[in-house]
């Protein structure tokens, strides 16, 4: 059972805003400047709100977090309302696809990181890859 009334619930789950995971995009940012790849920009108006956009090579970059993305790794389910967890993440990843096709459609390349592989080597040698 929830600790909190439907209203205190509802009201806590508005206070997490979709650029809530700063301190990720900030990891990526600090391995980007690391590696010297540059040409990214940040809130570039695209279908979808990438969190970085490599213009010039037409590449749009997520950091989806495991929880609300339905990470392989790291989504772990809440024990209570499992049902509504489940719909909610079920709606985000249909979502994702969505987007992922609408800018495939429009010619971009899309790369989607987890957050929690945001500095393994492979998301550096998918990004280069991406951008040649």
């Amino acid at each position: 059972m929830d600790t909190f009334s439907k209203e205190k619930r509802s009201w806590i789950m508005a206070q997490v805003k979709s650029e809530g995971s700063r301190s990720t995009e900030a990891r990526l940012v600090s391995v980007l400047r690391e590696q010297h790849i540059t040409g990214w920009r940040r809130r570039y108006p695209l279908d979808g709100k990438p969190d970085f956009v490599f213009p010039e090579a037409r590449v749009a970059v997520f950091v989806d977090g495991c929880f609300w993305h339905g990470g392989p790794r790291g989504c772990r389910m809440p024990k209570t309302h499992r049902d509504y967890w489940q719909r909610k993440i079920a709606r985000n990843v249909a979502r994702d696809k969505r987007v992922t096709k609408a800018l495939q459609v429009k010619g971009w390349k899309v790369i989607r990181i987890w957050e929690d592989r945001v500095l393994s080597p492979s998301t550096i040698r998918r990004l280069r890859k991406a951008l040649v």
